[in-house]
């Protein structure tokens, strides 16, 4: 049974070797293990889905009522992290099935949805990138954001411009990462690159739709 997704805890990262010894820098994460809390059908709800939730060390005590109900009626301890993920056509998930990282292989292409790291204020240098001015002395144009609008017409900053404020701590997609190595004994999935959030923070890991063949460039 192949299911689509899974949640995680991001560990950290290391660097691991390949074959031929080259160095590759991946980012651990602790993958499940994770129960299935309801099966979402066609019929019922519209389309196909499971609803999985992520099995912590104590069980939600501060679960409200109706919680507690639906987890009771699955047949699992009240969980903290849900999530939402689709499964191969003709597969059968019911409450209380199992959903570990070994559905996962090497070589596979997922995508990794997290909240990055809050940064707090940043100017528009740090936060959207801008050039600045020149860092000579006497320029008094070193790292403010240039003009904002017109003073004539209209007379006022237009919506949406880019401007200084909070960075960071908001949802974050790193698309097409590659697994580099599974761990089932341990519930570790290794992945290429780096992926949003602090440690320990809350990962999902979704199959990737953005999937390219893997392999070094051909230099063309």
């Amino acid at each position: 049974m192949a299911i689509h997704g899974i949640i995680g805890r991001k560990v950290g990262m290391t660097q691991v070797f390949e074959a031929d010894g080259t160095a590759v820098s991946v980012t651990v994460v602790q993958a499940g293990p994770c129960l299935v809390v309801q099966r979402k059908s066609a019929d019922r709800d519209g389309y196909e889905s499971v609803q999985i939730g992520l099995v912590d060390s104590r069980p939600d005590r501060n679960a409200n009522g109706p919680a507690k109900a639906r987890f009771e009626k699955a047949g699992v301890a009240p969980m903290r992290t849900l999530a939402e993920v689709g499964f191969d056509a003709g597969d059968e998930w019911k409450p209380g099935d199992k959903v570990l990282c070994d559905s996962f292989q090497a070589q596979d292409h997922v995508d990794v949805i997290g909240v990055s790291k809050g940064k707090g204020f940043a100017g528009v240098v740090r936060r959207h990138h801008f050039k600045g001015g020149g860092a000579s002395h006497g320029s008094m144009f070193h790292r403010a954001p240039g003009s904002i609008g017109a003073s004539a017409f209209p007379s006022r900053v237009i919506k949406g411009n880019r401007s200084s404020g909070r960075l960071g701590g908001r949802q974050s997609t790193m698309k097409n990462l590659i697994v580099v190595r599974v761990d089932a004994e341990k519930n570790l999935l290794y992945l290429r690159g780096a992926v949003p959030g602090a440690r320990r923070s809350i990962v999902k890991i979704m199959r990737s739709t953005f999937g390219k063949p893997s392999g070094k460039p051909s230099g063309k």
